[in-house]
């Protein structure tokens, strides 16, 4: 009776590990977004679809802000976050999958305005007048983070919730350019028809790897390396690469 009563002690207090995994989700193109049918479709929906299938896990899409997304997933509320970034900060409440994609940040400026913006390095906009669109809570690399630990970077960031704010700041000359991902702007520009309205900037900003990122909280260490599994295989086989190729051709 006592052995009987610990274990149940034990199941209580334990994480409870479920076959569905809690997944959050904002609007950002080409990679998660609805369709007219009002199905959410996109390049890492598909993919997370596909590793799911391989591991034998479902799914369950929660949209919610990119900064609650977060705050979720260090509580264990949400489980899993799509085409993420890892750094040091996330890595302390979230585990990692390998890397499945690569994602190039640009700064976005208005069409015919690259050669009169003078920078050329990130740090170069703390000496000038610029102001600069970035979404509040993304990652944009290692020397952004470090200067945005100085006022007078600080002072030339204007913080938005997402493209379309962004590009609406650009288009009103309320801001000078914005920083996002090439395969977002360029999905966004063909969605919303503002094809030439923009353009990139040759100041390197960011390019990395992307994972899946999973709450330490709420999800397993089994199942992160069963779907590092899932992709190892993915690769090999060649498919994950053809998905890829099949949304840049359809961006």
């Amino acid at each position: 009776m006592k052995y009987i009563l610990i274990v149940f002690c034990l199941m209580l207090t334990l994480p409870s590990y479920a076959k569905k995994l809690h997944v959050g989700w904002e609007i950002w193109y080409p990679y998660l977004y609805r369709n007219n049918q009002q199905k959410l479709i996109g390049l890492d929906v598909e993919i997370l679809n596909i590793i799911l299938a391989k591991t034998g896990y479902s799914s369950e899409y929660t949209e919610l802000p990119w900064n609650r997304h977060l705050h979720y997933l260090k509580t264990g509320e949400i489980d899993v976050a799509m085409g993420v970034s890892l750094n040091e900060e996330r890595s302390r409440y979230a585990a990692f999958t390998k890397p499945y994609r690569q994602e190039t940040i640009k700064l976005f400026v208005k069409t015919g305005a690259t050669e009169s913006i003078d920078l050329a390095t990130l740090s170069d906009l703390s000496k000038s007048d610029y102001m600069i669109g970035a979404e509040s809570g993304y990652y944009y690399g290692d020397e952004y983070q470090q200067l945005m630990k100085t006022t007078e970077f600080q002072r030339r960031i204007v913080k938005a919730t997402d493209i379309e704010e962004n590009v609406a700041l650009l288009l009103k000359g309320h801001i000078d350019g914005f920083l996002v991902d090439t395969e977002t702007a360029k999905a966004f520009s063909n969605k919303y028809q503002v094809k030439g309205e923009f353009e990139p900037h040759p100041l390197n900003i960011y390019q990395a790897d992307i994972h899946i990122m999973l709450s330490k909280k709420s999800v397993a260490h089994s199942i992160v390396e069963k779907m590092n599994n899932a992709i190892g295989e993915l690769k090999k086989s060649g498919e994950l690469d053809k998905i890829i190729e099949k949304w840049h051709q359809l961006n």
